[in-house]
């Protein structure tokens, strides 16, 4: 057997050796600043840990185990989860609060077990090779392996242009899978067995609690959530964007501890995707120490291969690259942490796909409405091209059928649909090969039973919270872009406790009417800026096409998008159509594509072909 980890960083290693198993390792030094930043062993040696990630109850269960007879010679998290193995072997998962990616050695049972975190922080994939098995934190780690090849998966860049990000465990690399979120592995006599040990849950609904009991219950949990985080033996800081999660965070990082807090956030130059008026308001209203960095077009467009390179898929949008120009200001400062607001939108219902869905099934249920169909035009007022469409228009975008009505993804039904329209770029082969294969089908076949008993609100829910939250948010957004920097991201919405209370109260303490996640305004407002919870939700965004191809005459353009967009290396990568490609490219040069699809089809096709050109034509770097 082989196994290997990367290098949580700007670079990646493996390490390989002819034993039963070897581990290599490289991780942050946040907690115990000597016990925990090398592979471990127990004192027999009979069981060896490598880990990336962090345990933040270690404290509780290390004091737990010692009343218990075990006996410590670090302070790490890393030699309580081996300790933890020892006393309850792979049911140890079930007491962690943190988010990880480990594997153990188990030298007696001759047995690899590894394990991912509930929601998908930490990424961890492994492949097989003969008799060989290789796993590892980054995917450029395991291509070190000369044995392991390199192939694009259709199917998988198949799901990117339909849900933003392939679903666990397939990959956009043939042969490289992905431990699903809340799942455990093991590998022992040649035999591979994965099985989930969490998901999310919204059957058992806590009636019980009334509308206050519900607002108290999430702010104590809260609390509780980011004191945890901040344990560390390095500063600790936060993200500031300006609305109401990551206000949530330093708020009650400034009430309810005594850190010394710095916070850090992105200004646009553009000021269509500008935030930072709210981001100064909040750090004035709870005294921060604020540094922003600021970000133009020409910068998203200057570290876009460096994004690819550490995010290992295609992408969709260049929001990514701010967030990684962001973890790059966070290290400039001396910092290692920062906590995030992440995970809120899906765990308390945030985002207008929530309220788009809501107003489509109240427009369905009588769909000659003349009236109903106009409250489709409240959603997204940030975005300029649909508040000025027609009202046909709107009609016709967020259409709704009977059929629709009755699919499972009913809520995710037009993101996708709009999303798909990349695939119209394929080239011949391309659609050869796909020809049969329906990603609706495989999503659905791996719905859960109880899924069909949830509320529409709760089905939405589920589908935001498996798989854009880890695929694209944590994975794309999150530790890619973080730990290209070498920062660890932490997440107080994102502790399972958090999730499972949000998951089991009524949908209408989560959206009341459209009022989005109205119960975090309750548990909130006296702590924040009034602003802050009454203005409009903005998500996250950033400027798209603009940002890789100059403007309407080019300029500002970056040299690599003529070189990996030109008809003649499409043609020789093969993925897409060079007509389509160009018709697309002088479509923008004409300024007549405007909408999100043509950016989404241009950010698509761009980003793969870099993805192809580093990892697998290997003429990037």
């Amino acid at each position: 057997m082989v196994a290997s980890i990367s290098h949580r960083g700007p670079d990646a290693r493996g390490i390989w050796a002819n034993e039963s198993a070897g581990f290599g390792h490289a991780r942050l030094s946040i907690i115990d600043l000597e016990g925990g930043a090398q592979p471990m062993s127990n004192p027999a040696g009979t069981l060896q840990i490598t880990f990336n990630g962090e345990i933040f109850n270690y404290r509780e269960l290390r004091e737990d185990l010692i009343a218990r007879g075990h006996r410590f010679a670090t302070h790490s998290d890393t030699e309580v989860i081996l300790h933890l193995y020892e006393e309850r072997g792979e049911a140890c998962v079930e007491e962690f609060n943190g988010q990880w990616a480990f594997a153990i050695w188990d030298a007696p049972r001759k047995r690899l077990f590894l394990s991912r975190d509930r929601v998908g922080i930490r990424p961890l994939y492994h492949a097989r090779v003969g008799d060989l098995f290789v796993f590892a934190s980054e995917i450029k780690a395991i291509f070190k392996h000369p044995a392991v090849s390199r192939r694009l998966d259709l199917k998988a860049l198949d799901e990117i242009f339909t849900f933003w990000c392939n679903i666990a465990p397939r990959t956009v690399f043939q042969g490289i899978e992905e431990l699903p979120p809340g799942h455990c592995m093991r590998v022992e006599g040649g035999r591979v067995q994965v099985w989930p040990y969490w998901q999310p849950d919204y059957s058992g609904r806590d009636t019980a609690l009334g509308d206050e009991e519900c607002v108290e219950r999430l702010r104590e949990l809260l609390i509780d959530s980011t004191r945890l985080r901040l344990r560390s033996d390095v500063p600790v800081g936060a993200y500031l964007s300006g609305g109401l999660d990551s206000s949530t965070i330093v708020a009650m990082i400034q009430r309810f501890t005594d850190t010394p807090l710095k916070t850090f956030s992105v200004a646009f130059e553009d000021p269509e995707f500008d935030e930072s008026r709210f981001q100064k308001e909040v750090s004035g209203h709870l005294h921060t120490d604020h540094r922003e960095v600021r970000c133009s077009h020409k910068d998203i467009g200057g570290v876009f291969p460096d994004v690819i390179w550490h995010a290992e898929s295609p992408l969709i949008r260049t929001a990514p690259a701010p967030l990684y120009m962001l973890s790059g200001l966070v290290r400039e400062n001396d910092f290692k942490v920062v906590l995030t607001g992440e995970g809120a939108d899906e765990v308390l219902g945030g985002y207008d796909i929530f309220k788009e869905a809501k107003i489509r099934r109240f427009w369905g249920a009588m769909p000659d409405s003349k009236l109903r169909p106009l409250l489709l035009k409240r959603l997204y007022p940030y975005m300029k091209n649909i508040q000025s469409q027609s009202d046909a228009y709107r009609k016709a975008f967020f259409h709704v059928t009977p059929e629709e009505l009755e699919s499972p993804f009913f809520s995710h039904l037009p993101r996708w649909d709009l999303t798909s329209g990349i695939k119209r770029l394929y080239s011949k082969d391309v659609k050869a090969e796909l020809d049969g294969f329906d990603v609706y089908a495989d999503l659905r076949a791996s719905l859960p039973r109880e899924f069909a008993i949830w509320d529409a609100f709760e089905q939405s829910q589920y589908l935001e919270t498996t798989i854009l939250m880890p695929g694209y948010i944590l994975s794309s957004q999150g530790d890619r872009m973080a730990m290209g920097h070498s920062v660890e991201g932490r997440f107080p919405f994102l502790d399972h406790r958090v999730v499972e209370f949000a998951s089991s109260i009524r949908s209408r303490m989560k959206m009341r009417v459209l009022d989005e996640k109205f119960v975090l305004k309750q548990a909130m407002g006296d702590l924040i800026p009034s602003s802050v919870t009454r203005r409009p939700k903005q998500p996250y965004r950033a400027p798209d096409a603009v940002s890789l191809l100059g403007d309407v005459e080019g300029r500002g353009r970056p040299g690599y998008t003529d070189e990996l967009l030109s008809a003649a290396r499409v043609q020789a990568d093969g993925l897409f159509n060079p007509l389509a490609v160009e018709k697309l490219m002088r479509k923008f040069e004409k300024a007549r594509a405007i909408g999100v699809r043509d950016n989404m089809a241009l950010v698509g096709v761009l980003s793969t072909q870099l993805l192809v050109n580093q990892f697998i034509n290997n003429t990037w770097s």
